[in-house]
C-alpha cells in the first residue's frame, strides 16, 4: 500500500492551512510536502501537521535557506523532514551556459554532503528548463546529477514530459537516485488554460497507471505527492488525484 502525499504548493492560493491539512487528511492522505515559506515558523508549521495526524517525510526548500545549512537541519528536525528537495532556481539564473550549470552542481554536492552528514536525504527537483540544452548540447539535468553524485532526484513526471522527454529513459538510467515522485497530469491540448494546462491526476494525457507500474519496477521512489500548479478548486483536485491513485496495481 502506498501513502500518498500531497504538496502544499498546491493549496498556496486558498488559506488558511489547518483547514487545508483538516481536508487532505479527510480525504486519505497521510503525508503533506511543505514548500520553503512555510518555514518562518518551523514549530508552528510541526503543530500544525501532527494536529492533522499528517507526517512531512519531504520538503521544498529554496538554495537560499539551503545554504544556512544549520537553521534548515534545524527546521528540519522540528517538522520531522526525512528529505530535502531544492525545488527550482530563479528565471534568471536558468541559462545556457554549460559552466553555470556545473557550478551550481558543485553547489549541491557540497550540500548534499552536510545534509547526509546530518542524516537527511537531499535531492533536486526539476521542472522543465533543466532539459533544455546547454551551449555545448548537454542537459542540465545530466550535469546536475553526474556531477553531485549524492544527489538524489524528485522526478516530476510532467514536467519532464512538458520538456520533451520520455520518463521511462530517464527511469531507467537514474532509478537508483530517483527516491520522490511528483505525481502530476498535464491537461489535453487547448484545455483547463486557466489552470495552465495541468490536469487533477487521472484526468489528463499521462498514462499513470503504467507510469506508477514503471516507477515501482526502476526507481526507488518511496515518496509519492500529488501536485498541481494552478488548481482552480484545490479540494476537487486533491480528491479527484487521490481517489484515481487508489485504482492504480
Amino acid at each position: 500500500m502506498t501513502d500518498f502525499s500531497i504538496q502544499l504548493y498546491s493549496a498556496r492560493n486558498v488559506p488558511p492551512l489547518e483547514a487545508n491539512l483538516a481536508l487532505v487528511a479527510r480525504l486519505g492522505y497521510t503525508q503533506v510536502e511543505p514548500y520553503g515559506g512555510q518555514f518562518g515558523d518551523p514549530a508552528a508549521l510541526a503543530a500544525a501537521i501532527k494536529a492533522a495526524g499528517l507526517t512531512a517525510p519531504t520538503a521544498h526548500i529554496g538554495l537560499d535557506m539551503l545554504k544556512d545549512t544549520s537553521r534548515t537541519i534545524d527546521a528540519a528536525g522540528t517538522v520531522g523532514i526525512k528529505t530535502i528537495f531544492c525545488p527550482a532556481i530563479p528565471r534568471e539564473d536558468r541559462s545556457q551556459d554549460e559552466g553555470k550549470w556545473r557550478e551550481l552542481a558543485d553547489t549541491l554536492a557540497r550540500l548534499a554532503e552536510t545534509y547526509n552528514k546530518a542524516g537527511l536525504g537531499f535531492g533536486w527537483h526539476n521542472h522543465d528548463f533543466e532539459f533544455v540544452p546547454t551551449a555545448g548540447g548537454k542537459l542540465p539535468m545530466n550535469i546536475l546529477l553526474d556531477g553531485a553524485p549524492g544527489l538524489e532526484w524528485e522526478v516530476d513526471v510532467a514536467w519532464l514530459v512538458r520538456g520533451g522527454h520520455t520518463p521511462a529513459p530517464w527511469f531507467a538510467q537514474y532509478g537508483k537516485r530517483i527516491t520522490g515522485i511528483h505525481v502530476k497530469d498535464i491537461a489535453p491540448e487547448g484545455e483547463a488554460l486557466d489552470e495552465d494546462g495541468w490536469a487533477d491526476v487521472g484526468y489528463g494525457t499521462l498514462d499513470w497507471p503504467q507510469l506508477f507500474r514503471d516507477i515501482k519496477a526502476n526507481t526507488s521512489a518511496r515518496y509519492f505527492v500529488m501536485e498541481h500548479d494552478k488548481p482552480s478548486d484545490f479540494e476537487r483536485f486533491a480528491r479527484r488525484s487521490i481517489e484515481t491513485a487508489r485504482e492504480w496495481k
